[in-house]
């Protein structure tokens, strides 16, 4: 350590090195804190509480060094900058005068060890942890929307009603000559004609009959008998027990088995 020129009489306790030192220990801030804190170097802080000037850089940097350490130590920097000058050695001084014309050298001061100590802004990460939550939900509502539309539901067989099954069924025209779908057989051809329709009860039973006018033939609970309609075709029939009806189109005989769900039959008819 160089020893303060013959002009200062400062004493270890009254020196500004001391009092650096002192206030970092009270403060409980380690060199490396105040360092880091101050972007100086460590050993150019230790120098300034040994009063090791030799391991400074030129004077005026020095006494930089020397007054922003006060401050953050709450130390009078004016006081310090006194005590600095004054415990300063003449030789270095002279010598940094010397120097001035020389370029400058890197002093360290903006140097950071920053490899130990990393900081985080708090809003950055909010704001990086807000995209990720957004682009996840916005994902999640792509993928539903994506999978509500190729889950639409398939009409199977079983959906069908008995109406449709009567009108879609295949055409198996039997002996009598009326096919199993109820479609138009064209017996005659040509244009549309009133077409006669005999309905025989062998018990009572709910049977209802209109015509493509939309005329209702026959309706609602009837007893036992025969029933002769006319009217214009297609025919919409149901009924609700067909081993209870026998049901004839102009004079041909109609296979109710083959429009029947169960014991209930509804389906379009036309000649």
């Amino acid at each position: 350590m160089t020893t303060p020129s013959s002009n200062t009489n400062f004493n270890a306790q009254g020196s500004f090195g001391a009092m650096l030192q002192q206030a970092r220990k009270a403060k409980q801030v380690s060199l490396d804190d105040a360092a880091n804190e101050l972007f100086i170097l460590k050993r150019h802080l230790q120098a300034l509480e040994n009063e090791d000037f030799s391991d400074l850089p030129q004077v005026a940097f020095a006494r930089g060094f020397a007054i922003n350490y006060a401050k953050y130590l709450g130390l009078d920097p004016v006081r310090i900058a006194s005590s600095f000058d004054a415990a300063y050695p003449n030789e270095l001084k002279s010598r940094s005068a010397n120097n001035t014309q020389s370029p400058l050298q890197p002093m360290g001061t903006l140097q950071r060890d920053t490899h130990n100590r990393i900081r985080f802004n708090p809003l950055l990460i909010i704001a990086v942890i807000g995209v990720i939550i957004l682009a996840i939900f916005l994902f999640r509502m792509v993928s539903n929307a994506s999978k509500e539309n190729t889950e639409q539901p398939i009409s199977s067989s079983e959906d069908i009603s008995a109406v449709e099954q009567a009108q879609g069924a295949a055409i198996n025209t039997d002996v009598t000559g009326v096919s199993a779908s109820g479609s138009a057989l064209n017996l005659g051809g040509g244009d549309v004609a009133p077409a006669t329709l005999d309905v025989k009860l062998t018990d009572a039973a709910v049977v209802t009959i209109t015509d493509a006018t939309g005329s209702s033939l026959i309706a609602g609970s009837q007893n036992a008998g025969d029933y002769q309609l006319s009217g214009m075709p297609p025919f919409n029939v149901q009924i609700d027990d067909i081993n209870n009806v026998r049901l004839m189109l102009n004079q041909q005989s109609v296979a109710l088995n083959s429009y029947a769900n169960g014991s209930q039959a509804s389906f379009e008819l036309a000649p």
